[in-house]
């Protein structure tokens, strides 16, 4: 079986959306539990970005879709296994 999963999803830090917020984005687009959703949301906090789901390039350009609809940063970018 193929591997599916050649894409990421990046989702940024902003200034202007509530931690609230993207938890429950995260909840509603990517299908996280509450408190993978929260790591999620740390990890973009304190880093800049976070890795927040992997799949293939279509299913990774819906949610970020979604998360542009609702004023949220995020970006696909290729698995490193796959540019080599």
């Amino acid at each position: 079986m193929e591997d599916t999963q050649t894409h990421k999803l990046i989702l940024y830090n902003d200034d202007v959306n509530s931690y609230g917020y993207i938890i429950a984005c995260l909840i509603k687009f990517c299908n996280h539990e509450k408190v993978q959703a929260e790591q999620c949301a740390t990890v973009a906090h304190n880093k800049g970005k976070c890795v927040v789901k992997h799949g293939d390039y279509l299913e990774m350009l819906e949610l970020k879709d979604n998360f542009e609809f609702v004023d949220i940063k995020t970006k696909i970018e290729e698995h490193e296994s796959y540019m080599y």
